[in-house]
């Protein structure tokens, strides 16, 4: 392995990191502050945090002479944002509900089972799945079986549940993210060809190039998505949230009784903190930042810097490991305990995501 792809690695390892520990933020977030609010705030943040990324890419093309169309049009990247975000405020408020009933390490290894379902719900839209996948499908779905049901015969935790429908918005997101991205391809095809055509004779090598032609670009698209997942979750918090404590009494009454997620809904607790008789702390601002800054904008950038030189197959197996990160933090830094069925549950999900990972890798090296 040569140097670079050895550094991608190290850079993708460290995403999948920020990633996985990313859960842990979003547990202990909520000892202070609301769901809804929790996720309007960090992807605002997360929005906000991406723009000196966009500046400086959109000011490289602009310094390498090419034509105003090498953008994407802004009502496109608006109307694929608008998509984009709808589908991922509905798999993040599920995701962020569900962790309040479940630990750190579950909802990262659930939440990543949207790389096992992307493939098999591909069958839809026209794409073949192999052996490995549905062999990766079953795996997955064992370990499931014995961190939510093995060890407690008769019951199902809820915030697990809640998870795994937020793996089928996650799903649904990455499906449109993809059909997104390829109709960009297919306009810029498009537009090439138009203009061989107009060209009468010979190849025109401005219009061959990838770069001259109309493109979405991956980091303006998901600071777009992400500002109106923000939008969506912070009206949420003004206009929902103060019902979610009832929800969560009516649930597992437990929680707020020990004082765990004891948090006023977001109207009672802007009203509080102006009043003084409540006052915003570290332990409540730290891990909003993180959740926006690090698990968005830096590991977001990391991943884009990684992957101009890290080869696929490296890439999706090695973010494969978000959920063992998950895992590692919750038993670190909030103390969760896991016992041997949750552990051969995390086993079983993690090979599955992988199995399912190498079979999309050989078709693509085909």
């Amino acid at each position: 392995m040569n140097k670079k792809a050895l550094r991608a690695d190290i850079l993708l390892l460290l995403t999948a990191a920020v990633w996985g520990f990313g859960f842990v933020a979003q547990r202990s977030g909520m000892e202070y502050i609301g769901p809804f609010a929790f996720n309007g705030i960090r992807f605002i943040l997360g929005s906000l945090s991406l723009l000196p990324l966009i500046f400086f890419r959109r000011k490289k093309l602009t310094q390498s002479a090419l034509p105003p169309a090498a953008l994407f049009p802004f009502k496109r990247i608006l109307l694929s944002s608008f998509f984009a975000g709808t589908l991922l405020f509905a798999a993040v408020i599920l995701q962020q509900f569900g962790i309040i009933f479940t630990t750190a390490g579950n909802a990262g290894f659930i939440t990543g089972l949207y790389v096992v379902f992307t493939p098999v719900f591909g069958i839809f839209l026209g794409r073949k799945t192999g052996l490995p996948t549905w062999i990766g499908s079953v795996l997955t779905l064992a370990g499931l079986y014995f961190i939510s049901v093995a060890g407690n015969p008769g019951s199902i935790n809820p915030g697990d549940v809640i998870i795994f429908i937020s793996a089928f918005f996650w799903t649904a997101h990455v499906l449109l993210i993809d059909r997104l991205m390829n109709t960009a391809n297919r306009m810029k095809n498009t537009k090439i060809n138009d203009q061989m055509i107009n060209n009468g004779s010979g190849i025109n090598n401005d219009a061959l190039s990838a770069e001259s032609q109309p493109h979405l670009d991956p980091v303006e698209l998901s600071a777009g998505q992400f500002a109106f997942c923000g939008i969506y979750s912070l009206i949420g918090a003004f206009t929902a949230e103060p019902f979610v404590v009832q929800i969560v009494e009516g649930i597992d009454p437990s929680l707020l009784s020990v004082g765990l997620f004891s948090w006023l809904p977001f109207p009672q607790l802007i009203s509080a903190v102006n009043a003084g008789t409540v006052y915003i702390t570290a332990e409540a601002i730290i891990p909003v930042l993180y959740g926006g800054l690090c698990s968005v904008g830096i590991a977001y950038t990391l991943q884009v810097v990684a992957q101009r030189d890290a080869p696929p197959a490296h890439a999706t197996i090695i973010l494969c490991f978000e959920g063992c990160f998950a895992a590692l933090g919750g038993a670190l830094i909030l103390s969760e305990k896991f016992g041997m069925w949750t552990l051969i549950g995390f086993a079983f999900m993690l090979a599955g995501m992988m199995a399912t990972q190498l079979d999309i890798q050989k078709k693509i090296n085909k």
